[in-house]
């Protein structure tokens, strides 16, 4: 087995923190406090660390799709990820908080879904 399979815990915390996150600067707070928070970046060291683990996770979705296990789940992954992000392109900011907790929903689950295939197999 991979050992790229052992990071799948990783990135479930990963994905955690991402809904957290993405509730705190996107929450229902500031929709109802009628601020547009995408106009506001965030601080530099979290924008920085946010988007090197997007980096980094999708290196190894990429690396996970050369893998004989969870290959279904990654792709699942992949697809759900990208398609949530011409949704939320799209959406006005009332609909984004909505999509990014269900595309994480998702992923939590795919990601579920290869740490038992892996706690099964090893």
């Amino acid at each position: 087995m991979s050992p790229l399979v052992f990071l799948t815990p990783l990135w479930f915390i990963f994905e955690i923190a991402q809904l957290i996150v993405s509730e705190r600067f996107l929450g229902v707070k500031q929709i109802e406090a009628g601020t547009d928070p995408r106009l506001h970046a965030p601080r530099e060291p979290l924008a920085f660390a946010w988007s090197a683990g997007l980096m980094l996770f999708w290196l190894w979705l990429v690396a996970m799709l050369f893998q004989p296990i969870g290959r279904a789940q990654i792709a699942a992954m992949i697809v759900i990820t990208l398609a949530g992000y011409v949704v939320r392109r799209s959406c006005g900011l009332k609909w984004v908080l909505v999509v990014l907790t269900f595309e994480g929903a998702i992923r939590i689950g795919m990601l579920l879904s290869i740490a038992a295939l892996a706690w099964r197999k090893f």
